[in-house]
Protein backbone atom coordinates (compact mmCIF):
# COMPACT_ATOMS: atom_id res chain seq x y z
CA UNK A 1 0.00 0.00 0.00
CA UNK A 2 3.03 2.28 1.04
CA UNK A 3 4.57 1.31 -2.91
CA UNK A 4 1.31 2.08 -4.51
CA UNK A 5 1.17 5.65 -2.75
CA UNK A 6 4.78 6.27 -3.58
CA UNK A 7 4.11 5.97 -6.89
CA UNK A 8 0.95 7.66 -7.64
CA UNK A 9 2.68 10.60 -5.64
CA UNK A 10 5.33 10.35 -8.16
CA UNK A 11 2.96 10.87 -11.25
CA UNK A 12 1.26 13.27 -9.69
CA UNK A 13 3.66 15.83 -8.92
CA UNK A 14 5.35 15.12 -12.44
CA UNK A 15 2.06 15.73 -14.13
CA UNK A 16 1.91 18.60 -12.32
CA UNK A 17 -1.23 17.71 -10.80
CA UNK A 18 -0.54 18.30 -7.26
CA UNK A 19 2.12 20.89 -6.04
CA UNK A 20 2.15 20.77 -2.25
CA UNK A 21 4.60 19.09 -0.10
CA UNK A 22 3.80 15.75 1.00
CA UNK A 23 4.14 14.36 4.74
CA UNK A 24 6.29 11.13 4.70
CA UNK A 25 7.23 9.16 7.25
CA UNK A 26 11.15 9.16 8.24
CA UNK A 27 11.07 5.78 6.13
CA UNK A 28 9.82 7.44 3.18
CA UNK A 29 12.50 10.52 3.17
CA UNK A 30 15.36 8.60 0.74
CA UNK A 31 12.30 7.80 -1.75
CA UNK A 32 10.87 11.52 -1.46
CA UNK A 33 14.32 13.27 -2.52
CA UNK A 34 14.76 10.69 -5.40
CA UNK A 35 10.89 11.62 -6.43
CA UNK A 36 12.26 15.33 -6.10
CA UNK A 37 15.43 14.50 -8.22
CA UNK A 38 13.12 13.19 -10.86
CA UNK A 39 10.52 15.68 -11.16
CA UNK A 40 13.53 18.71 -11.80
CA UNK A 41 14.92 16.55 -13.92
CA UNK A 42 12.03 15.83 -15.78
CA UNK A 43 10.99 19.76 -15.43
CA UNK A 44 14.43 20.25 -17.34
CA UNK A 45 13.96 17.75 -19.91
CA UNK A 46 10.64 19.56 -20.64
CA UNK A 47 11.75 22.92 -21.05
CA UNK A 48 14.71 21.87 -23.26
CA UNK A 49 12.23 20.08 -25.07
CA UNK A 50 10.19 23.25 -25.39
CA UNK A 51 13.00 25.32 -26.70
CA UNK A 52 13.92 22.58 -29.04
CA UNK A 53 10.72 23.23 -29.97
CA UNK A 54 10.51 27.18 -30.35
CA UNK A 55 14.24 26.64 -32.22
CA UNK A 56 12.22 24.33 -35.02
CA UNK A 57 9.40 27.11 -35.33
CA UNK A 58 12.07 30.31 -36.12
CA UNK A 59 13.91 27.79 -37.91
CA UNK A 60 10.95 27.09 -40.26
CA UNK A 61 9.73 30.62 -40.29
CA UNK A 62 13.27 31.49 -41.12
CA UNK A 63 13.18 29.16 -44.28
CA UNK A 64 10.20 29.69 -45.22
CA UNK A 65 11.11 33.86 -45.69
CA UNK A 66 14.10 32.83 -47.53
CA UNK A 67 12.74 29.75 -49.60
CA UNK A 68 12.24 31.01 -53.20
CA UNK A 69 8.22 30.57 -54.44
CA UNK A 70 7.59 28.71 -57.84
CA UNK A 71 4.52 29.20 -59.51
CA UNK A 72 2.60 27.82 -62.96
CA UNK A 73 -0.62 28.85 -63.77
CA UNK A 74 -2.91 30.00 -66.69
CA UNK A 75 -1.11 33.69 -66.39
CA UNK A 76 2.41 32.12 -67.08
CA UNK A 77 5.54 31.04 -65.34
CA UNK A 78 6.97 33.23 -62.53
CA UNK A 79 9.96 32.42 -59.48
CA UNK A 80 10.57 34.52 -56.62
CA UNK A 81 11.14 35.64 -53.53
CA UNK A 82 8.61 35.07 -50.44
CA UNK A 83 8.37 38.19 -49.34
CA UNK A 84 6.87 38.82 -53.01
CA UNK A 85 9.05 41.72 -53.57
CA UNK A 86 11.82 40.22 -55.76
CA UNK A 87 9.82 38.36 -58.90
CA UNK A 88 10.88 37.13 -62.58
CA UNK A 89 7.94 35.93 -65.25
CA UNK A 90 7.95 34.39 -67.94
CA UNK A 91 5.00 34.98 -70.64
CA UNK A 92 4.27 33.69 -74.21
CA UNK A 93 1.61 34.76 -76.77
CA UNK A 94 1.81 32.82 -80.18
CA UNK A 95 -0.67 33.90 -82.83
CA UNK A 96 -1.42 31.98 -86.15
CA UNK A 97 -3.72 33.54 -88.87
CA UNK A 98 -4.97 32.44 -92.18
CA UNK A 99 -6.32 35.82 -94.52
CA UNK A 100 -8.76 35.14 -97.55
CA UNK A 101 -9.99 37.38 -99.79
CA UNK A 102 -13.15 37.14 -101.90
CA UNK A 103 -12.02 40.46 -103.65
CA UNK A 104 -9.43 43.46 -103.55
CA UNK A 105 -6.09 44.11 -104.37
CA UNK A 106 -3.10 44.01 -102.38
CA UNK A 107 -1.18 47.62 -103.39
CA UNK A 108 -1.12 50.77 -104.65
CA UNK A 109 -0.20 50.30 -108.43
CA UNK A 110 3.22 52.03 -107.96
CA UNK A 111 5.19 49.18 -109.69
CA UNK A 112 5.63 48.30 -112.75
CA UNK A 113 4.97 44.66 -114.61
CA UNK A 114 8.75 43.64 -114.60
CA UNK A 115 9.29 44.46 -111.22
CA UNK A 116 5.49 43.29 -109.73
CA UNK A 117 4.86 40.58 -112.31
CA UNK A 118 1.16 40.98 -114.11
CA UNK A 119 -0.96 43.63 -113.23
CA UNK A 120 -4.91 43.84 -114.02
CA UNK A 121 -6.28 46.60 -116.53
CA UNK A 122 -6.48 48.92 -113.39
CA UNK A 123 -2.73 47.96 -112.74
CA UNK A 124 -3.38 46.01 -109.77
CA UNK A 125 -2.87 42.13 -108.76
CA UNK A 126 -5.44 40.39 -106.84
CA UNK A 127 -4.73 40.17 -102.97
CA UNK A 128 -3.33 36.89 -102.61
CA UNK A 129 -4.74 34.23 -99.30
CA UNK A 130 -2.18 33.78 -97.09
CA UNK A 131 -1.34 31.75 -93.77
CA UNK A 132 1.12 33.79 -91.56
CA UNK A 133 2.66 34.10 -87.96
CA UNK A 134 0.61 37.49 -86.95
CA UNK A 135 3.02 36.95 -83.11
CA UNK A 136 5.46 35.11 -81.34
CA UNK A 137 6.41 36.84 -78.62
CA UNK A 138 8.19 35.40 -75.71
CA UNK A 139 8.25 37.69 -72.66
CA UNK A 140 10.36 37.87 -69.79
CA UNK A 141 10.06 41.09 -67.19
CA UNK A 142 10.73 40.77 -63.66
CA UNK A 143 11.40 43.48 -60.55
CA UNK A 144 13.96 43.73 -57.26
CA UNK A 145 12.07 45.38 -55.10
CA UNK A 146 10.46 48.93 -57.33
CA UNK A 147 12.11 48.39 -59.97
CA UNK A 148 11.42 46.57 -63.26
CA UNK A 149 12.19 45.58 -66.08
CA UNK A 150 9.94 43.61 -69.76
CA UNK A 151 11.69 42.74 -72.69
CA UNK A 152 9.27 41.33 -75.63
CA UNK A 153 10.84 40.21 -78.91
CA UNK A 154 9.39 39.59 -81.93
CA UNK A 155 9.29 36.65 -84.04
CA UNK A 156 7.00 36.84 -86.91
CA UNK A 157 7.41 38.40 -89.90
CA UNK A 158 10.84 36.53 -90.84
CA UNK A 159 13.15 38.23 -88.93
CA UNK A 160 13.93 39.22 -85.47
CA UNK A 161 13.08 42.54 -83.32
CA UNK A 162 12.36 44.09 -79.94
CA UNK A 163 8.66 44.77 -79.17
CA UNK A 164 9.25 45.96 -75.93
CA UNK A 165 12.83 46.47 -73.86
CA UNK A 166 12.65 48.94 -71.29
CA UNK A 167 13.39 49.32 -67.13
CA UNK A 168 10.59 51.30 -64.81
CA UNK A 169 10.32 52.66 -61.32
CA UNK A 170 7.30 51.65 -59.38
CA UNK A 171 8.15 54.41 -56.68
CA UNK A 172 4.29 54.89 -56.10
CA UNK A 173 0.90 54.11 -57.47
CA UNK A 174 0.30 57.91 -58.60
CA UNK A 175 4.01 57.80 -59.84
CA UNK A 176 6.17 55.70 -62.44
CA UNK A 177 8.91 56.16 -64.24
CA UNK A 178 9.36 53.66 -67.98
CA UNK A 179 12.66 54.25 -70.08
CA UNK A 180 13.06 52.17 -73.59
CA UNK A 181 10.93 50.95 -76.11
CA UNK A 182 7.46 51.14 -74.98
CA UNK A 183 3.67 50.94 -76.12
CA UNK A 184 2.73 54.65 -76.86
CA UNK A 185 0.48 55.86 -73.90
CA UNK A 186 -1.55 58.15 -76.39
CA UNK A 187 -4.28 55.47 -77.71
CA UNK A 188 -7.27 53.50 -76.00
CA UNK A 189 -7.39 50.50 -78.08
CA UNK A 190 -3.41 50.81 -78.45
CA UNK A 191 -2.94 49.92 -74.84
CA UNK A 192 -4.53 46.51 -74.89
CA UNK A 193 -2.67 43.78 -75.22
CA UNK A 194 -1.94 41.90 -78.30
CA UNK A 195 -4.27 38.92 -76.81
CA UNK A 196 -6.61 40.95 -75.83
CA UNK A 197 -7.92 42.98 -78.43
CA UNK A 198 -11.49 41.89 -79.40
CA UNK A 199 -10.64 42.00 -83.18
CA UNK A 200 -8.07 40.40 -85.25
CA UNK A 201 -6.67 44.12 -86.46
CA UNK A 202 -6.82 46.94 -84.71
CA UNK A 203 -8.89 49.75 -86.24
CA UNK A 204 -7.61 52.84 -88.59
CA UNK A 205 -7.33 55.44 -84.98
CA UNK A 206 -4.68 52.76 -83.75
CA UNK A 207 -2.69 51.37 -86.79
CA UNK A 208 -2.98 54.19 -89.57
CA UNK A 209 -2.79 57.57 -87.27
CA UNK A 210 -1.55 57.16 -83.56
CA UNK A 211 1.62 56.25 -82.46
CA UNK A 212 2.51 52.11 -81.84
CA UNK A 213 5.57 51.66 -80.50
CA UNK A 214 8.34 54.58 -79.74
CA UNK A 215 11.69 55.26 -77.24
CA UNK A 216 11.94 57.72 -74.81
CA UNK A 217 10.79 58.14 -71.16
CA UNK A 218 7.54 58.03 -69.96
CA UNK A 219 5.18 59.06 -66.07
CA UNK A 220 2.20 58.02 -65.55
CA UNK A 221 0.02 56.91 -62.26
CA UNK A 222 -3.50 56.75 -60.85
CA UNK A 223 -4.79 59.60 -58.88
CA UNK A 224 -8.05 60.64 -57.41
CA UNK A 225 -8.41 57.10 -55.53
CA UNK A 226 -7.29 55.37 -58.53
CA UNK A 227 -10.49 57.66 -60.58
CA UNK A 228 -7.89 59.18 -62.81
CA UNK A 229 -5.16 57.93 -64.81
CA UNK A 230 -2.57 60.27 -66.26
CA UNK A 231 0.66 59.89 -68.77
CA UNK A 232 3.06 62.20 -70.13
CA UNK A 233 6.15 60.62 -71.96
CA UNK A 234 9.30 62.83 -74.22
CA UNK A 235 10.41 60.13 -76.85
CA UNK A 236 11.76 60.29 -80.35
CA UNK A 237 8.50 60.38 -82.37
CA UNK A 238 6.95 57.85 -85.36
CA UNK A 239 5.31 58.69 -87.85
CA UNK A 240 1.40 57.54 -87.76
CA UNK A 241 0.83 54.13 -86.97
CA UNK A 242 4.97 53.72 -86.60
CA UNK A 243 6.59 51.43 -84.75
CA UNK A 244 10.35 52.56 -83.92
CA UNK A 245 13.63 50.50 -84.09
CA UNK A 246 15.58 50.44 -81.08
CA UNK A 247 17.97 52.59 -83.22
CA UNK A 248 18.41 56.28 -82.61
CA UNK A 249 15.88 59.06 -83.84
CA UNK A 250 16.70 60.47 -87.60
CA UNK A 251 16.60 64.48 -86.99
CA UNK A 252 16.98 64.82 -83.07
CA UNK A 253 13.70 66.56 -82.38
CA UNK A 254 11.78 64.84 -79.88
CA UNK A 255 7.91 64.29 -79.58
CA UNK A 256 5.92 65.11 -76.34
CA UNK A 257 3.00 63.10 -75.29
CA UNK A 258 0.71 63.32 -72.72
CA UNK A 259 -2.58 61.27 -71.65
CA UNK A 260 -5.35 61.92 -69.15
CA UNK A 261 -8.57 58.90 -68.85
CA UNK A 262 -10.82 59.28 -65.75
CA UNK A 263 -12.51 56.17 -64.50
CA UNK A 264 -15.18 58.38 -61.99
CA UNK A 265 -17.22 55.68 -60.89
CA UNK A 266 -15.22 52.15 -60.72
CA UNK A 267 -15.54 51.64 -56.91
CA UNK A 268 -19.37 52.62 -57.22
CA UNK A 269 -22.51 49.67 -57.81
CA UNK A 270 -23.66 51.89 -60.77
CA UNK A 271 -24.76 50.49 -64.00
CA UNK A 272 -21.74 53.17 -65.34
CA UNK A 273 -19.32 51.46 -62.76
CA UNK A 274 -17.60 50.05 -66.22
CA UNK A 275 -17.40 53.70 -67.74
CA UNK A 276 -14.49 55.75 -68.98
CA UNK A 277 -13.16 58.38 -71.04
CA UNK A 278 -10.06 60.46 -71.48
CA UNK A 279 -8.21 62.16 -74.26
CA UNK A 280 -4.34 61.89 -75.71
CA UNK A 281 -1.98 64.23 -77.76
CA UNK A 282 1.19 64.35 -78.88
CA UNK A 283 3.36 67.34 -80.54
CA UNK A 284 6.50 67.67 -82.56
CA UNK A 285 8.39 69.63 -84.93
CA UNK A 286 9.58 67.04 -87.57
CA UNK A 287 12.03 67.57 -90.81
CA UNK A 288 12.14 64.19 -92.58
CA UNK A 289 14.73 63.07 -94.92
CA UNK A 290 14.58 64.31 -98.20
CA UNK A 291 17.04 62.81 -100.18
CA UNK A 292 15.64 59.99 -100.46
CA UNK A 293 15.61 57.55 -103.93
CA UNK A 294 12.82 55.45 -103.32
CA UNK A 295 13.00 53.52 -106.51
CA UNK A 296 16.49 51.68 -105.61
CA UNK A 297 16.71 52.25 -101.66
CA UNK A 298 15.21 49.83 -99.24
CA UNK A 299 12.09 50.05 -97.72
CA UNK A 300 13.00 50.96 -94.39
CA UNK A 301 14.34 53.88 -95.94
CA UNK A 302 11.05 55.34 -96.84
CA UNK A 303 9.84 55.82 -93.47
CA UNK A 304 12.51 58.65 -92.93
CA UNK A 305 10.62 60.74 -94.72
CA UNK A 306 8.55 61.32 -91.64
CA UNK A 307 5.54 59.91 -93.22
CA UNK A 308 3.65 57.00 -93.65
CA UNK A 309 1.04 54.87 -95.12
CA UNK A 310 -1.81 53.30 -94.91
CA UNK A 311 -3.07 49.82 -94.75
CA UNK A 312 -7.06 48.26 -95.25
CA UNK A 313 -8.23 45.91 -92.26
CA UNK A 314 -7.16 43.40 -94.51
CA UNK A 315 -3.84 44.37 -94.37
CA UNK A 316 -3.56 45.72 -98.16
CA UNK A 317 -1.65 48.86 -98.73
CA UNK A 318 -4.47 51.40 -100.39
CA UNK A 319 -2.22 54.96 -99.67
CA UNK A 320 1.41 55.95 -99.79
CA UNK A 321 2.93 59.56 -100.22
CA UNK A 322 4.64 60.64 -103.36
CA UNK A 323 8.51 59.81 -103.09
CA UNK A 324 8.30 63.87 -103.61
CA UNK A 325 6.79 64.32 -100.27
CA UNK A 326 8.22 65.20 -97.17
CA UNK A 327 7.15 66.00 -93.38
CA UNK A 328 8.26 69.53 -92.81
CA UNK A 329 7.05 71.25 -89.95
CA UNK A 330 4.69 70.35 -87.13
CA UNK A 331 2.92 67.44 -86.17
CA UNK A 332 0.00 67.51 -84.04
CA UNK A 333 -2.07 64.70 -83.20
CA UNK A 334 -5.09 64.32 -80.73
CA UNK A 335 -7.35 61.53 -79.67
CA UNK A 336 -10.83 61.55 -77.15
CA UNK A 337 -11.75 58.23 -76.46
CA UNK A 338 -14.46 56.10 -73.79
CA UNK A 339 -15.18 52.24 -73.56
CA UNK A 340 -18.00 50.66 -71.05
CA UNK A 341 -18.32 47.69 -69.91
CA UNK A 342 -21.76 46.42 -67.91
CA UNK A 343 -21.71 42.74 -67.44
CA UNK A 344 -21.30 40.36 -71.06
CA UNK A 345 -21.67 44.04 -72.85
CA UNK A 346 -18.84 46.12 -74.06
CA UNK A 347 -18.29 48.62 -76.06
CA UNK A 348 -14.77 51.47 -77.47
CA UNK A 349 -15.22 54.42 -79.23
CA UNK A 350 -12.05 56.29 -80.26
CA UNK A 351 -11.01 59.28 -82.29
CA UNK A 352 -8.08 60.27 -83.96
CA UNK A 353 -6.85 63.28 -85.57
CA UNK A 354 -3.38 64.21 -87.12
CA UNK A 355 -1.80 67.39 -88.85
CA UNK A 356 1.19 67.25 -90.59
CA UNK A 357 3.18 69.99 -92.60
CA UNK A 358 4.34 68.29 -95.56
CA UNK A 359 6.85 69.56 -98.35
CA UNK A 360 7.84 68.76 -101.87
CA UNK A 361 11.56 68.23 -102.65
CA UNK A 362 12.53 69.16 -106.43
CA UNK A 363 13.88 65.87 -106.94
CA UNK A 364 17.46 66.01 -107.99
CA UNK A 365 19.08 63.17 -110.13
CA UNK A 366 18.71 59.48 -108.47
CA UNK A 367 21.87 57.64 -108.70
CA UNK A 368 21.64 53.54 -109.42
CA UNK A 369 20.95 52.12 -105.58
CA UNK A 370 21.69 56.06 -104.25
CA UNK A 371 19.51 58.51 -103.13
CA UNK A 372 19.03 62.29 -105.53
CA UNK A 373 21.55 64.67 -105.48
CA UNK A 374 21.02 68.00 -104.83
CA UNK A 375 17.52 67.84 -103.05
CA UNK A 376 15.90 70.86 -101.96
CA UNK A 377 12.71 71.58 -100.71
CA UNK A 378 9.95 73.00 -103.36
CA UNK A 379 9.76 77.12 -102.51
CA UNK A 380 5.82 77.45 -101.55
CA UNK A 381 5.13 73.89 -101.71
CA UNK A 382 4.48 73.68 -97.54
CA UNK A 383 1.20 72.76 -96.47
CA UNK A 384 -0.60 71.66 -93.38
CA UNK A 385 -2.47 68.75 -94.14
CA UNK A 386 -4.87 66.73 -91.75
CA UNK A 387 -5.98 63.18 -91.85
CA UNK A 388 -8.77 61.84 -89.30
CA UNK A 389 -9.79 58.46 -88.47
CA UNK A 390 -12.45 56.80 -86.07
CA UNK A 391 -14.42 53.43 -84.61
CA UNK A 392 -17.03 52.44 -82.37
CA UNK A 393 -16.72 48.60 -81.80
CA UNK A 394 -19.01 46.40 -79.65
CA UNK A 395 -18.88 43.02 -77.67
CA UNK A 396 -20.95 41.09 -76.36
CA UNK A 397 -20.49 37.67 -74.36
CA UNK A 398 -23.37 35.54 -75.16
CA UNK A 399 -22.34 32.91 -72.80
CA UNK A 400 -22.69 35.31 -69.96
CA UNK A 401 -19.47 35.96 -69.05
CA UNK A 402 -18.28 39.91 -67.65
CA UNK A 403 -16.49 41.74 -70.28
CA UNK A 404 -13.44 43.66 -69.87
CA UNK A 405 -10.79 45.68 -71.45
CA UNK A 406 -8.86 42.98 -70.81
CA UNK A 407 -9.40 38.76 -71.77
CA UNK A 408 -12.06 37.03 -70.76
CA UNK A 409 -11.77 33.81 -68.34
CA UNK A 410 -14.67 31.71 -69.32
CA UNK A 411 -17.15 30.11 -66.38
CA UNK A 412 -16.36 26.70 -67.75
CA UNK A 413 -13.18 25.61 -69.96
CA UNK A 414 -14.09 23.99 -73.23
CA UNK A 415 -13.45 19.96 -72.64
CA UNK A 416 -15.64 17.66 -74.24
CA UNK A 417 -15.47 14.66 -71.73
CA UNK A 418 -16.90 17.37 -69.59
CA UNK A 419 -19.24 18.87 -71.71
CA UNK A 420 -17.67 22.77 -71.09
CA UNK A 421 -17.75 24.90 -74.09
CA UNK A 422 -15.74 27.78 -72.94
CA UNK A 423 -17.34 31.46 -73.91
CA UNK A 424 -18.19 32.78 -77.15
CA UNK A 425 -18.19 36.24 -78.06
CA UNK A 426 -19.73 38.50 -80.69
CA UNK A 427 -18.21 41.59 -82.05
CA UNK A 428 -18.72 43.99 -84.58
CA UNK A 429 -17.17 47.33 -85.51
CA UNK A 430 -17.14 50.32 -87.69
CA UNK A 431 -14.13 52.81 -88.95
CA UNK A 432 -13.06 54.73 -91.20
CA UNK A 433 -10.11 56.92 -92.19
CA UNK A 434 -10.37 60.21 -94.39
CA UNK A 435 -7.41 62.07 -96.05
CA UNK A 436 -7.54 65.81 -96.43
CA UNK A 437 -8.64 66.73 -100.09
CA UNK A 438 -5.58 69.13 -100.58
CA UNK A 439 -3.15 65.48 -100.07
CA UNK A 440 -4.05 65.25 -104.08
CA UNK A 441 -3.74 68.52 -105.14
CA UNK A 442 -0.61 70.68 -106.56
CA UNK A 443 0.72 73.70 -104.06
CA UNK A 444 -1.71 75.81 -106.05
CA UNK A 445 -4.33 73.82 -104.63
CA UNK A 446 -6.51 72.81 -107.61
CA UNK A 447 -4.64 70.47 -109.92
CA UNK A 448 -4.15 67.31 -109.64
CA UNK A 449 -0.47 66.51 -111.32
CA UNK A 450 2.14 67.46 -108.84
CA UNK A 451 0.12 66.74 -106.24
CA UNK A 452 1.93 65.21 -102.30
CA UNK A 453 -0.05 62.37 -103.52
CA UNK A 454 -1.45 59.99 -106.52
CA UNK A 455 -5.43 59.74 -106.31
CA UNK A 456 -5.07 57.37 -109.39
CA UNK A 457 -3.08 54.89 -107.05
CA UNK A 458 -3.91 55.73 -103.44
CA UNK A 459 -7.25 56.23 -101.80
CA UNK A 460 -8.52 59.72 -100.11
CA UNK A 461 -10.94 57.14 -97.59
CA UNK A 462 -11.18 53.94 -96.55
CA UNK A 463 -14.66 52.67 -94.56
CA UNK A 464 -14.79 49.60 -92.79
CA UNK A 465 -17.35 47.12 -90.88
CA UNK A 466 -16.28 44.26 -89.74
CA UNK A 467 -18.19 41.52 -87.74
CA UNK A 468 -16.82 38.34 -86.07
CA UNK A 469 -17.07 36.13 -83.31
CA UNK A 470 -14.23 35.10 -80.85
CA UNK A 471 -14.39 31.38 -79.02
CA UNK A 472 -12.30 31.14 -76.12
CA UNK A 473 -11.42 27.60 -74.99
CA UNK A 474 -9.94 28.77 -72.06
CA UNK A 475 -7.88 31.72 -70.16
CA UNK A 476 -4.91 30.93 -72.68
CA UNK A 477 -6.47 29.76 -76.27
CA UNK A 478 -8.78 31.70 -78.75
CA UNK A 479 -10.19 31.31 -82.02
CA UNK A 480 -11.53 33.69 -83.64
CA UNK A 481 -12.55 34.35 -87.08
CA UNK A 482 -13.82 38.19 -88.65
CA UNK A 483 -14.94 38.91 -91.68
CA UNK A 484 -14.27 42.53 -93.03
CA UNK A 485 -15.59 44.81 -95.86
CA UNK A 486 -13.95 47.76 -96.76
CA UNK A 487 -14.85 50.77 -99.48
CA UNK A 488 -12.66 52.85 -101.13
CA UNK A 489 -12.89 56.65 -102.01
CA UNK A 490 -10.35 56.84 -105.06
CA UNK A 491 -7.02 55.11 -105.46
CA UNK A 492 -7.81 53.20 -108.83
CA UNK A 493 -7.29 55.05 -112.43
CA UNK A 494 -7.43 53.31 -115.91
CA UNK A 495 -4.78 51.00 -116.37
CA UNK A 496 -1.26 51.99 -115.13
CA UNK A 497 -1.92 55.74 -116.21
CA UNK A 498 -1.41 58.22 -113.87
CA UNK A 499 -4.39 60.44 -113.00
CA UNK A 500 -4.97 63.79 -116.09
CA UNK A 501 -5.09 66.78 -114.51
CA UNK A 502 -8.60 67.38 -114.41
CA UNK A 503 -8.65 64.08 -112.17
CA UNK A 504 -11.75 62.58 -114.95
CA UNK A 505 -9.71 59.37 -115.30
CA UNK A 506 -10.37 58.52 -111.49
CA UNK A 507 -12.15 55.58 -110.19
CA UNK A 508 -12.74 54.18 -106.76
CA UNK A 509 -10.43 51.12 -105.81
CA UNK A 510 -11.75 48.08 -105.58
CA UNK A 511 -13.87 47.03 -102.29
CA UNK A 512 -11.92 44.63 -100.40
CA UNK A 513 -14.16 41.48 -98.63
CA UNK A 514 -12.02 39.74 -96.59
CA UNK A 515 -12.30 36.42 -94.06
CA UNK A 516 -9.54 36.70 -91.46
CA UNK A 517 -8.89 33.42 -89.04
CA UNK A 518 -6.57 33.40 -85.72
CA UNK A 519 -5.76 30.99 -83.41
CA UNK A 520 -4.10 32.00 -80.46
CA UNK A 521 -2.07 30.72 -77.22
CA UNK A 522 -1.29 33.23 -74.79
CA UNK A 523 -0.25 32.84 -71.15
Amino acid sequence: MQFKFTKFATVLLASGIISLPITASANDSKELEELRGLVQELSQQVKILARKGEIGEEDAAKAKKETPVVKASSSGFSFGSADGKNEIKFRGLVQADHRHYFDGANDVRNRSNQRAGDLDANGFHDAEDTSLLRRVRPTIEGKVGKYGFRFTPEFAGGSASAVDAYIEANLNPAFKIRAGKQKSIVGLERLQGGGDIKFIERSYVTNAILPNRDLGVTISGDVLGNKLNYGVGIVNGVNDGGNISTGTEYNGEREYTARLFATPFNDSTSALAGLGFGIGATYTDFTGEKNLNFTDTSSADATRNGLPSYVSDGQQTFFRYSSAAVADGKRFRVSPQANFYNGPFGVIAEYARVSQDVSLTTGGSPAAGGAGTNTAFTAGSNKKLNHDAWQIATSYLITGEDASFKGVKPKSDFDLDKGGWGAWELVARYSEINLDDDTFKNPAGSLFTGAYADLSTSAKSAKSWVAGVNWYLNSNAKIALNYSHTNFDGGAGVGTTAVNGSGSNIRDRESENALLARFQVAF
